[in-house]
């Protein structure tokens, strides 16, 4: 039985530089430098296990955020095998809000964050998507900020930074801010970025990218998994923007531990040294180096 349960079957993805009839919809050029680019849809995935607490007060704020231009918002909400009323509490939210445009559905086992995310990459239909953790965590207000340097033409990827800016965090755990530095400093040694935060929820990639990345990590290795992978794609365009951060403590539900930080190295070895043969599809080369000289 397919491990997945939905009603309906995605269309075919829509790469981010065509419309519909396959014309190219990226603004035109200035002295050389692209101003902007037509992005029709946001893809946002939403993994969750045992969220019943929190799911509704998400899906209020991203219900209540306008996007640039008019984009419109496809909410993709994976519930993971919950064990508590998270599947009675988005089906009821769905139902009382007809004018989103959810998508809902489910794993019949426990698979873990990244096979959560992985499920919802593949029915992604936007231009562009981002994973929104189910908790309050993350600030559904800044979708705008990390929008800014995809709409004026400039990058392919974004990562929101918890360390970067002005904008507010929680003060928590000093060893885990440590643990987050460390690992985002092992990371850019293999991948030669020079990224703030590689464990940051908020990353906003371009679907047709994302979607044609062999992914593998089932738990919280994504995060360093899809870092090294995509630092491994010629002519990738990667920003960062810093966000605001509220952080959980463990008795507020968080679930990332130490033992995900072990993971977590062993993956940016792992796919750092080993991982370059598994990820290149020749014609994802072509398409992101020439968008990348427009």
């Amino acid at each position: 039985m397919d491990p997945v349960k939905t009603q309906i079957d995605p269309p075919a993805p829509i790469p981010a530089n065509t419309d519909r009839s396959g014309q190219n919809v990226a603004y035109p050029a200035v002295n050389g430098n692209p101003i902007g680019k037509i992005i029709k849809k946001l893809s946002i995935i939403i993994p969750a296990y045992n969220e019943e607490k929190t799911i509704g007060y998400i899906l209020d704020k991203i219900n209540d955020v306008t996007l640039v231009r008019g984009i419109e918002k496809e909410l993709i909400i994976v519930n993971d095998c919950s064990k508590d009323g998270t599947a009675h509490a988005i089906q009821e939210y769905s139902t009382l809000h007809p004018e989103l445009n959810i998508r809902y559905l489910e794993h019949e086992v426990n698979k873990g964050k990244g096979a959560a995310i992985h499920t919802g990459i593949a029915h992604a239909t936007g231009d562009y998507l981002l994973v929104q953790d189910a908790d309050l965590e993350y600030d559904p207000d800044e979708y705008n900020t990390l929008l800014k340097p995809i709409i004026n033409g400039f990058a392919d990827v974004v990562y929101g930074s918890r360390f970067m800016g002005g904008s507010p965090h929680r003060i928590l755990f000093f060893w885990h801010s440590i643990g987050n530095w460390m690992l985002t400093m092992l990371s850019n040694m293999f991948t030669n970025l020079n990224l703030t935060d590689m464990e940051t929820c908020y990353k906003m990639f371009r679907t047709d990218i994302i979607q044609r990345i062999p992914l593998q990590e089932k738990r919280f290795g994504f995060e360093p998994e899809v870092t090294v992978k995509l630092s491994q794609i010629p002519g990738v365009r990667i920003y960062e923007v810093g966000i605001s951060y509220y952080g959980r403590t463990f008795s507020e539900g968080k679930k990332i531990g130490w033992k995900d930080g072990v993971r977590a190295v062993w993956c940016i070895v792992k796919y750092g040294m080993f991982g370059k043969k598994l990820v290149l599809a020749p014609e994802l080369t072509r398409t992101v180096k020439q968008e990348a000289t427009v």
